[in-house]
C-alpha cells in the first residue's frame, strides 16, 4: 500500500477551494491526500485540544506523521521549556496518544540534526527514545552521512530492523556531511520516504540569512526524476506493507503538484477522502 501526502497543510494553495479560511485548510487538504506530516510539533508540542480538532476535521482513515519535538531530538538551542525531560516526553505522549486513540497516528518521525553522527552515545540515545516512545511506531531520519558510510551502512539498517524502527528514506541534495544518501531499504512493515528536493546550493545554506529554509526546499521535480522515484517507491512497496511518501519541496509551491503527478504515475486512487470543492486540479 502507498500513501502520498505533503509536509504540513497550511501552505499548499493548490489544494484549497477559492474561499477556504485558515481554519478549514486541513479539511480541504484531506480531500486530496490521505496523510500529512505534522511539522509544527517540532517547534511546540500541540495541545490535546488542537489534536482533537484536527482529528475531527479529517476523514476516519486519514493519518498523521507527527514530527518529534526539537527538544527530543537535540535540535533545541535554547533552554528546555519544561521542568524535566520526563515532563517533555509526557507532554508529547499526551499529544501522540490522542492521535492514536482516534486511529490516526501513522508514526512518530524522529529527525536527528546534522551533528548527530554515528557513535556509541548517539546509539544509546536512540535506545532511550525507543523507551520513551515504546507505544508508538517510530521513524528514524538521519541527517549525517556517517550512518551510511561503507563501514556502518549495513549495521545501521540492521540496528533499525532489530529495534523495529521505521527507516526514513530521504531524497535530498548531496551537499556534504549534513546530507544522507538515498538508501531505499525498508526495516519494518512501514517505510517513510521524505522528498526534500535537490537544490544543492540551497541545502548548503550559504548566504541566505533568514530565508534559508525557503531557498533550501525550492525545487520542482521534473518528469524523469518523478518517474525514477516512482520505481523506487514500487521497490519499497515490495519490501514493506505500507509506504508513506511525503513531499517537502514546497518553498515554491511545487510539493502538491509533484505529489499529484506521482499519484498519476503510480495509478493510485485514494479512497475515503473528504469531500472537496472544485479546485486547481479539477479545473
Amino acid at each position: 500500500m502507498i500513501s502520498i501526502g505533503l509536509t504540513g497543510w497550511g501552505d499548499h494553495p493548490d489544494v484549497y477551494s477559492k474561499v477556504t479560511a485558515a481554519k478549514d485548510k486541513l479539511f480541504d487538504y484531506s480531500g486530496h491526500f490521505p496523510v500529512v506530516e505534522l511539522d509544527t510539533s517540532f517547534y511546540a508540542i500541540p495541545s490535546v485540544e488542537n489534536v482533537e480538532k484536527w482529528c475531527k476535521d479529517t476523514p476516519d482513515n486519514f493519518k498523521f506523521v507527527i514530527k518529534a519535538y526539537q527538544g527530543m531530538t537535540g535540535h533545541l538551542r535554547d533552554e528546555l521549556p519544561f521542568e524535566t525531560k520526563n515532563d517533555m516526553f509526557n507532554a508529547f505522549r499526551k499529544c501522540a496518544d490522542t492521535f492514536k486513540r482516534h486511529g490516526k497516528l501513522a508514526m512518530v518521525l524522529v529527525q536527528f540534526p546534522p551533528w548527530f553522527d554515528c557513535q556509541r552515545k548517539n546509539v544509546l540515545y536512540i535506545r532511550y527514545i525507543k523507551q520513551q516512545l515504546i507505544d508508538y511506531p517510530i521513524a528514524i531520519e538521519f541527517r549525517n552521512q556517517t550512518w551510511y558510510s561503507p563501514k556502518t551502512k549495513e549495521k545501521t539498517l540492521q540496528f533499525l530492523k532489530e529495534n523495529q524502527f521505521i527507516h526514513t528514506v530521504c531524497d535530498e541534495p548531496q551537499a556534504g556531511s549534513g546530507s544522507v544518501p538515498f538508501v531505499p531499504v525498508a526495516t519494518d512493515n512501514k517505510v517513510l520516504l521524505r522528498i526534500h528536493g535537490r537544490n544543492v546550493h540551497g541545502w548548503r545554506n550559504i548566504g541566505h540569512g533568514e530565508n534559508w529554509r525557503k531557498v533550501r526546499f525550492l525545487y520542482d521535480y521534473n518528469e524523469e526524476e518523478l518517474q525514477k522515484l516512482a520505481e523506487d517507491i514500487k521497490d519499497l512497496e515490495a519490501q514493506s506493507e505500507h509506504v508513506y511518501v511525503l513531499f517537502n519541496n514546497n518553498s515554491g509551491g511545487h510539493a502538491a503538484k509533484n505529489a499529484k503527478r506521482m499519484q498519476q504515475i503510480l495509478q493510485i486512487e485514494f479512497g475515503g477522502l473528504a469531500p472537496k470543492q472544485l479546485g486547481f486540479f479539477e479545473e
